[in-house]
């Protein structure tokens, strides 16, 4: 294993000019991550470069503290050009016997920060982990952090936290897994508006991300202050204690084509109604998708110019424009039977979520006071493939390990007992070899499916390729087969005739050389004619298919 520090020039060209950003690699075996990075400065103590490339697979990346960022930065792996396995990082055990709580802080305004292809662990080298750790942290207004293709592992409060205001956030094609705090069930969030969540929030787009076993929120901008803009599309959530979102106030957004499986698990229960995360009104009834009327603030904020008419409250609320649409959702049999035990024999019962509760019902089916707001095509559809997890998630995997089980965990906390039991799929177990990495494949990878397979070839595809779809037409399902000749992140989306994207199949996933065939349903979609546009490191392939209904 190399121990040098090797640096490399890289030229990106932008719009108008060539920026010149400087690349350090970076080996595990170098030393700490954090102090390498700290270290790397120039005389006037900025960063001497831009980019940190991690490369090392055959151990882990240590940290004894915060990497601390005031400018722009990227943090990227280098993934395995074979098995997409990604640079691992996690916490080294100080000499008081502590771990450091946080991976990434990032203080400084206007930043703008990337981190791409790593795995974010939370247990450190003696496989245990600190309660209050947040993976990346940002303390700074206007940030831009954008996170892509990364695994975010075991952090029982936060992936990413923030108390910026008018923050911008990107996160794409990321997993989230076992957020489970051991006593408190309302932490362990994939982001978080931090306590008390008083920052305005610019954008906060998830695009393609799996969530798997989350105590709290999915995503979590807390809208008590204004939001600019709210994008959750194309994601996978697979169980959460708590409610998926915080977004009561939300004026601008798209929740499109979803998967929503075992969420809102825990339920709301005799102490926490009516005001278990409302913000204004006593909601009686919790659903997935849960929204409220803006208050006098947010209305102001949200449409400034019509702040001193007599009626500026109903006219704030006829511009909220959000989308939920093409979204499924579903509780397995194991959970319901296990609510319905619970409920007929104890005292402190809990209400059960819906998909919309009883106000979101109302606001979206009243055409006159909210106009903007568009539901359609939501479906109760079992997604066919959980079975395979259901029994660990909800009995418990592991329990010599600490994993009980959701049911039991569910127990402890409705009866104010919990104190160091988690619950989850298929928890990372930390070896004692120096040279231990985490499993490669990730266990629910062999049974969450991207809707794209790889079809069986004697020979290594020497073109880059998209065929024809068939049946075309079709109504509502096509399947398209396409080759790639050398291993890249790949794109697979849909175009309407006016060159608008309505739909990503694939968006930056990696995959070898090889032939795919992928499934394209337009359930929800009109008739017409739509483009299927392949793309690879360059390269770009298109085929018109034809929808009938």
């Amino acid at each position: 294993m190399k121990k040098l520090l090797t640096i490399s020039i890289l030229l990106l060209c932008t719009i108008g000019f060539v920026q010149a950003q400087t690349t350090m690699t970076i080996y595990a075996t170098s030393g700490n991550l954090n102090e390498i990075i700290a270290a790397d400065t120039l005389a006037n103590g900025t960063q001497a470069h831009d980019v940190y490339e991690l490369v090392s697979l055959d151990t882990t990346y240590k940290y004894t503290d915060a990497i601390i960022t005031s400018g722009n930065m990227k943090i990227v792996g280098v993934v395995d050009p074979s098995t997409g396995r990604p640079p691992c990082v996690q916490p080294a055990v100080l000499q008081d016997f502590s771990i450091p709580p946080t991976f990434l802080t990032i203080n400084g305004a206007g930043a703008v920060v990337t981190v791409e292809n790593l795995y974010l662990l939370a247990y450190a080298t003696n496989n245990s982990v600190n309660g209050g750790g947040v993976a990346i942290n940002v303390t700074a207004d206007e940030v831009r952090l954008i996170v892509n293709n990364s695994v975010f592992d075991g952090w029982q409060t936060f992936g990413i936290g923030y108390n910026g205001n008018w923050d911008d956030f990107y996160l794409n094609n990321n997993v989230f897994r076992n957020f489970v705090h051991p006593n408190q069930h309302y932490i362990g969030e994939v982001i978080r508006n931090t306590w008390p969540g008083e920052a305005y929030t610019d954008t906060l787009s998830m695009v393609g991300n799996t969530m798997l076993c989350v105590n709290g929120y999915a995503a979590c901008p807390v809208t008590k202050y204004y939001e600019t803009y709210f994008e959750f599309n194309e994601n996978k959530v697979f169980y959460t204690f708590k409610n998926p979102f915080f977004i009561f106030n939300l004026t601008n957004g798209k929740i499109n084509d979803n998967t929503f499986y075992g969420l809102y698990a825990g339920g709301v229960d005799t102490l926490e109604n009516p005001w278990w995360d409302n913000l204004w009104e006593p909601d009686t009834t919790y659903g997935i998708i849960a929204l409220q009327p803006l208050n006098e603030a947010n209305a102001k904020a949200f449409t400034p110019d019509d702040s001193s008419a007599a009626d500026f409250l109903a006219i704030a609320e006829s511009k909220r424009m959000v989308e939920v649409m093409n979204n499924t959702y579903f509780w397995p049999q194991g959970l319901t039977d296990f609510w319905a035990e619970w409920n007929g024999s104890q005292p402190n019962t809990v209400r059960l979520p819906s998909f919309m509760n009883e106000r979101t019902v109302a606001m979206f089916g009243d055409d006159t006071a909210w106009p903007g707001l568009v539901e359609s095509n939501n479906t109760m559809t079992d997604p066919g493939y959980m079975a395979t997890i259901d029994s660990d998630v909800l009995d418990g995997g592991n329990p010599d390990f600490g994993d009980v089980g959701l049911k039991e965990y569910f127990k402890q906390i409705r009866t104010g007992t919990a104190s160091v039991d988690y619950w989850g799929y298929a928890y990372t177990e930390v070896g004692e070899a120096e040279d231990w990495v985490p499993t490669w494949p990730l266990p629910e990878m062999s049974f969450i499916p991207t809707g794209v397979e790889e079809v069986e070839t004697t020979t290594v595809p020497t073109e880059f390729k998209l065929g024809h779809a068939y049946p075309n037409p079709f109504n509502p399902e096509t399947s398209i087969e396409y080759t790639l000749s050398t291993a890249g992140r790949t794109n697979l989306k849909v175009y309407n005739v006016l060159g608008q994207e309505i739909m990503t199949v694939l968006k930056n996933q990696m995959q070898q050389a090889g032939t795919y065939k992928a499934r394209i349903d337009m359930t929800g979609h009109t008739s017409g004619v739509y483009f299927v546009v392949l793309e690879q490191m360059g390269s770009r392939s298109v085929q018109k298919i034809m929808m009938m209904k």
